[in-house]
């Protein structure tokens, strides 16, 4: 009795999304996927998990672009990703993936004044319904955010990256679909030899915030080498970030 209790107290204690049994592609983070030879298809093709778009708000429309000066006509967020993304909901018949158990989680950063330009992304996605309405993708807004205690008041097709300093009441954190975190305000470790033991207490602590509230987080600005995604295997980071995708997908395949 005494073993049944410790084991459900440890449980409790790790999380609903603890270290998951096996990583594979869905582990996977493509950031800056716009700036990949194929966006949002590369990393789709691999099996990635999760795929993040900055967006800013110009002429009314939704521009893709890391800076303003990079923005280009035709690259925009309904042609880069919610039209292939509708295409391969229609295609698998409801599901983002052919696999209906594997989910996908398209960030979207906002680059400008984030009421605004989440208003224009709403108002965007409401061309979507099989988007909106698919249980197997959740859009996730980052970036520039509205007020982190009004998250409860936008559509439920609408969700949001986590801060782990900011406490957050049930409703909001409820709409809360994971937490992202700088890396390099926990390590300045480069990725090369093993990793220091004060920054994977740090880290450590911060995975284990995360999954206490019953969330999965990832690290962005991290090391994007070989020896740095098994470091974060280890850790049970549940998405590991690159710009690296078809090297991380063999990793992980591996």
């Amino acid at each position: 009795m005494r073993i049944c209790t410790f084991l459900l107290f440890l449980f409790i204690g790790l999380g609903i999304h603890a270290q998951p049994r096996s990583y594979t592609a869905g582990n996977a983070h493509s950031h800056n996927d716009y700036e990949q030879q194929w966006p949002f298809w590369l990393a789709y093709e691999n099996g990635f998990g999760s795929i993040e778009a900055d967006v800013f708000l110009a002429e009314g429309g939704l521009p893709v672009a890391h800076n303003g000066r990079d923005i280009r006509p035709g690259r925009d967020l309904k042609r880069l990703y919610l039209d292939p993304l509708k295409a391969c909901i229609q295609n698998n018949k409801g599901a983002v993936y052919a696999n209906r158990n594997k989910k996908l989680y398209l960030l979207i950063d906002c680059k400008t004044e984030g009421l605004g330009t989440l208003t224009a992304i709403i108002h965007t996605l409401k061309a979507y319904p099989e988007i909106t309405g698919n249980k197997t993708v959740r859009i996730v807004i980052t970036g520039n955010q509205p007020s982190k205690d009004s998250l409860y008041t936008y559509p439920a097709f609408i969700w949001f990256d986590g801060d782990l300093t900011y406490k957050y009441t049930k409703r909001n954190l409820e709409r809360v679909a994971l937490f992202s975190a700088n890396f390099r305000n926990y390590s300045k470790w480069e990725g090369n030899g093993r990793l220091d033991a004060a920054s994977e207490q740090l880290l450590g602590a911060a995975i284990a915030k995360a999954h206490r509230a019953g969330r999965p987080i990832r690290f962005w600005g991290a090391p994007d080498i070989e020896n740095a995604w098994e470091t974060f295997e280890q850790l049970g980071v549940d998405y590991i970030n690159t710009d690296k995708i078809e090297a991380l997908a063999g990793f992980l395949g591996n």
